[in-house]
């Protein structure tokens, strides 16, 4: 039988009694070995071992209030060892969310229920970030605690201060991402973020020492942490620990000493109990040792009360805030940047800069003409923060007035993420969820790669963060195949609620970003040029041809003998190709096709009278993947079918036969050319 040291809880109520901090956490074990076990599914050995520092950590600390699960000067807790979701919904239950009675506890893991394998954000009330790819959980808590900071500078501690803690597990420490993101935490002196490492020792193979000897505390600490070492199951450590590292300028690692499965007679402190249900024999034996004589699912009226009491303490502070922001001089500010909303004169100011776009009809790189629209965008609202990925100038990220993110230093708009192309798609998707702030953050197109993860997750929790991904072909020339896009455009235009815009010139670019930054529940990736396109859309329209995702932009002369498909920088190829078609006495129209997300939205007359019945001929400096919807059976493609080569962009176009005359190759491939 284990010993119930009992401890009082912070701020108790009026008449409230005290309970053994024991109790508190086996309610937390019990409800997560019974929902394990009557799936037949999940990870039981997380949450049993780490159920005495979430005790700890949410009687004591955690400033929450599940009736208002928004509320913006809330605590974030982010459980970055997604795979022990039900630590995080026994909580939630235990709290009292709405969405987490008994029922949705005993539908774990079921189609429909609230209480999915790993965590997902917006699907469960108080799941502040979806989680279950090791490492990402970690890094998007900086985001928050980067965008808290951030937020504090402009508002002050009577309407931000509040903390983001996370669980993370050894796998989140092992995997690279991990390392990205806490030297940019360290780095930037994030004292309001606090990690609990469940230092189990245990991976799914085994111990972990199979594959890692690596002194976490000594890395941490390389990094600019504040770390400390404690018995995770010891309350008064742990209490003592947290409070510690609440006080630190830095961010502060807390490694708990943890036994995996904690309770489990037989199968504790192995790799046994890592993901699959205890079993009946097993879960009766850690009842007894647990000393937890209850039914499964059943919570004593005390301990439930107890953990009520966290609840209570968190609304009356949710009140004391909402009293403060009511009397804040900065109220009005504050709710408008929590809400996103750009000003009320945005898109006027956006289509004045489009108007002169077309009357000016710059030639300029589309990364350029980025730049350029962000210079307007970024003077009409403050909510947009930039970054690079190390390629500010090469990206053309930072603008006029935007000082730069720095250690102690967060009233600034543009964040060196250093070369962390994976941290800083996490990390923007936590100032994102945050609230407070549109992220957009640059790199190269090709190192979409090493940000998919964070990307994927971007498109997962429908969450608008800007990804401004320049050179975008083998226009980018000299630094050759390793640094040539081929087969990303592909790869992002395969994910699900992503917008991926290629767009031909400025005033594509231009309506590119307006529709980035309306698009509230999605993210968006601007794919970007190098090389300088001319502007051919020279007449103005009021309308965002772009939102559209394709449209006609060259019509035939009398009929339509063929359809050319374009986007980004081979539209002028289109329009040098069907210069040369007509002199055969081949009528051409021209089609650019921004955003292919946005056509497919459209109605099928729409798309039908866009791309005609005539044969058609697809133009991309990229793979073939996906064009074939677009150019059907009889369809013709003009782009790449390997990788690249070093040399100049000129030379290269020249070798792959991406060029007018190889457009009107395909093209007379499909008709009678003379």
């Amino acid at each position: 039988m284990l010993t119930k040291t009992t401890v009082p809880v912070l701020c108790p109520q009026e008449g409230a009694t005290e309970i053994p901090y024991a109790d508190m956490a086996n309610a937390l074990r019990a409800l997560t070995m019974d929902a394990v076990e009557k799936a037949k599914s999940g990870h039981p050995g997380m949450p049993m071992g780490m159920a005495d520092a979430a005790t700890v950590l949410f009687t004591r600390f955690m400033k929450i209030d599940p009736m208002r699960p928004h509320w913006p000067d809330r605590d974030r807790f982010v459980l970055s060892a997604g795979h022990g979701s039900m630590l995080l919904y026994s909580i939630n239950h235990l709290l009292g969310y709405a969405d987490m009675d008994i029922e949705a506890i005993k539908r774990f893991r079921q189609f429909g229920s609230t209480t999915a394998g790993h965590p997902e954000y917006g699907h469960t009330l108080g799941v502040e970030t979806t989680t279950g790819p090791l490492g990402q959980g970690l890094t998007t808590a900086v985001g928050m605690a980067l965008a808290e900071r951030m937020m504090n500078a402009r508002f002050g501690d009577e309407l931000v201060d509040h903390y983001t803690y996370v669980i993370a597990g050894d796998g989140c420490l092992m995997e690279g991402i991990s390392h990205e993101a806490i030297d940019l935490a360290g780095h930037l002196k994030l004292g309001k973020l606090i990690v609990l490492w469940d230092d189990n020792g245990i991976s799914i193979d085994g111990s972990t020492s199979l594959s890692t000897s690596t002194d976490q505390l000594a890395r941490f600490e390389a990094a600019g942490w504040d770390v400390f070492r404690v018995d995770g199951h010891s309350h008064h450590a742990l209490i003592d620990a947290i409070a510690k590292a609440r006080n630190s300028k830095r961010p502060s690692l807390i490694a708990c000493r943890t036994t995996i499965g904690f309770g489990a007679p037989n199968k504790a402190g192995t790799e046994a109990v890592h993901g699959a249900p205890l079993g009946a024999a097993e879960i009766e034996g850690a009842r007894d040792r647990l000393g937890w004589p209850h039914a499964p699912f059943e919570i004593p009226a005390g301990i439930r009360s107890a953990w009520e009491q966290i609840a209570d303490r968190g609304r009356e502070a949710r009140e004391a805030w909402e009293d403060r922001l009511r009397v804040s001089e900065k109220a009005q500010a504050f709710e408008i940047a929590i809400a996103g909303r750009l000003p009320a004169d945005f898109e006027e100011k956006l289509l004045g800069y489009k108007r002169g776009l077309s009357e000016s009809a710059p030639n300029v790189a589309s990364r350029k003409a980025s730049e350029m629209a962000l210079a307007v965008i970024n003077e009409a609202t403050d909510l947009t923060v930039g970054g690079s990925a190390d390629l500010t100038h090469s990206n053309l990220t930072l603008t006029k007035g935007l000082a730069s993110v720095a250690p102690c230093k967060y009233a600034g708009r543009y964040i060196h993420y250093g070369i962390r192309e994976h941290a800083m798609s996490a990390v923007m998707n936590g100032i994102a969820l945050h609230k407070g702030f549109i992220p957009y953050g640059g790199t190269f197109l090709v190192f979409a790669d090493y940000a998919r993860g964070g990307i994927r997750l971007s498109a997962l929790m429908g969450q608008r963060v800007v990804y401004v991904l320049t050179h975008d072909s083998i226009g980018l020339g000299e630094d050759g195949p390793t640094h040539q896009p081929i087969e990303h455009l592909a790869m992002l235009r395969a994910t699900p609620n992503l917008q991926v815009f290629r767009p031909a010139d400025a005033v594509e670019t231009l309506e590119a970003w307006q529709i980035a930054l309306a698009s509230e529940g999605t993210p968006t990736v601007l794919a970007l040029s190098r090389q300088n396109l001319p502007t051919f859309r020279t007449e103005h329209t009021d309308d965002n041809l772009s939102a559209r995702g394709a449209y006609v932009v060259r019509k035939p002369q009398k009929w339509r003998d063929v359809t050319l498909l374009a986007t980004g920088s081979e539209l002028d190829i289109a329009f040098k190709a069907a210069d040369l078609l007509a002199a055969k006495g081949v009528d051409a129209a021209i089609v650019s096709m921004p955003c292919w997300e946005l056509f497919e939205k459209q109605s099928e007359d729409y798309r039908r009278q866009v791309l005609g019945t005539a044969p058609r001929v697809a133009i991309e400096a990229a793979a073939r993947l996906g064009w074939d919807r677009w150019i059907g059976d009889r369809g013709r493609f003009v782009g790449m079918e390997g990788f690249g080569a070093s040399a100049p962009a000129a030379a290269l176009y020249e070798h792959f036969g991406i060029t007018p005359e190889g457009v009107v190759a395909a093209a007379c491939d499909l008709l009678t050319c003379a």
